[in-house]
């Protein structure tokens, strides 16, 4: 996370963090325009502001997924992939808000909410959500990473332990299917299962307004919208509030920081907080804009959101939330030259290429701020 002094500006060749993205966007576009002449890619400008509406609403959801990663790595230099199912956890702890607690049904419903019962419905259900992924990513820490912190262990051991937590609790939602298990003669919640479990219609999708022809639906306002709010208060946090210069103090120094009267440990069950309650929010966001969850649901946007987080810089918030909305464009446009089918290619080599060529991200891996 940008929680350091120590890194102004680009570590290799010295210039301004933001002048490497603007590059980056000016080489893309450069290679898209050509794209486009030669006739390899769409050379409908519609298509392209379809893409780029699509993209920043992706973009958006892996910015807040991505922002657990970072939080982590800052504090405790640990990748926590674990975390994809943190974000698992709360699209179907935002899904049960919707149908238990606010009784939301497509019968109920047929159109959707509407107006003030709208906004109190989405808010309830996205601070459920957060709260559901916040005490999941809680509970690792503590019965997980705490236990190996104690024992000095290795950065392969956390790594080992993360893939393993995440494995078991993508695999528990998958019994979590009604049917009886382990010899238990009572049936198990029926919870998840194999199939997707479907999201009611809370919003019913109209178009708002149009770009050179192209409809922006209010439901991607909506999440483009919620995200960036959520995105602000965290920033607020991490740099405006006693708590957050506690969370950049043991990023930069965890010794120092105890020295100064930092309590590690709680600083720590913060961040772990913090990030899960984002990608618990980015999970009930994702749940209604695609109107449904699964057991392994978080796999594919937990990679690109760790993704993402690489590309920003790992362990740098707001290179987080830069990385999230450059993904989701740059595999979205990419579709304009490749097709659908590519989308994750695309993403993986974008992993692949920050990795190989510039393995601190776009603004670093820590940043002065």
């Amino acid at each position: 996370m940008a929680v350091s002094t120590r890194v102004t500006t680009d570590r290799r060749a010295g210039l301004p963090p933001g002048v490497v993205p603007i590059g980056l966007l000016v080489v893309f576009g450069g290679l898209l325009a050509a794209g486009v002449k030669s006739g390899v890619c769409d050379q409908h400008l519609s298509t392209w502001v379809r893409l780029s509406t699509t993209g920043l609403t992706l973009g958006a959801i892996y910015a807040m997924i991505a922002l657990g990663y970072t939080m982590v790595y800052g504090v405790l230099q640990l990748l926590n992939f674990a975390h994809s199912e943190v974000f698992m956890i709360g699209s179907f702890a935002g899904l049960f808000a919707l149908t238990k607690a606010f009784r939301v049904s497509d019968a109920k419903y047929p159109g959707g909410l509407g107006g003030i019962h709208l906004v109190y419905v989405l808010l309830g259900a996205i601070i459920l959500a957060a709260l559901a992924s916040g005490i999941t990513a809680v509970s690792m820490e503590r019965v997980a990473y705490r236990p190996l912190r104690r024992a000095g262990a290795s950065r392969l051991g956390y790594l080992i332990t993360a893939i393993g937590i995440s494995l078991t609790l993508s695999n528990l939602f998958l019994l979590l299917d009604g049917q009886k298990h382990l010899g238990i003669p009572v049936a198990w919640p029926a919870i998840a299962g194999r199939a997707p479990v479907v999201f009611p219609d809370v919003m019913h999708r109209t178009n708002v307004f149009t770009i050179f022809g192209v409809s922006v639906q209010n439901l991607q306002i909506l999440v483009i919208v919620v995200a960036v709010v959520m995105l602000l208060i965290l920033d607020f946090f991490v740099y405006r509030t006693q708590a957050g210069k506690g969370i950049r103090a043991v990023a930069e120094d965890p010794d120092t920081a105890a020295l100064m009267g930092v309590n590690i440990n709680q600083i720590i069950v913060l961040t772990f907080f913090v990030g899960g309650l984002m990608a618990g929010g980015a999970g009930l966001l994702y749940g209604v804009y695609f109107t449904q969850t699964q057991f392994n649901i978080g796999f594919l946007p937990g990679i690109k959101a760790f993704t993402a987080a690489v590309l920003g810089g790992i362990g740098n918030v707001r290179g987080a939330m830069l990385g999230g909305v450059l993904l989701g464009l740059i595999e979205n446009l990419g579709v304009g030259c490749t097709g659908t089918q590519w989308q994750p290619v695309i993403a993986f080599a974008v992993l692949v290429g920050v990795l190989m060529f510039r393995p601190t991200g776009l603004l670093g891996e820590r940043v002065g701020g």
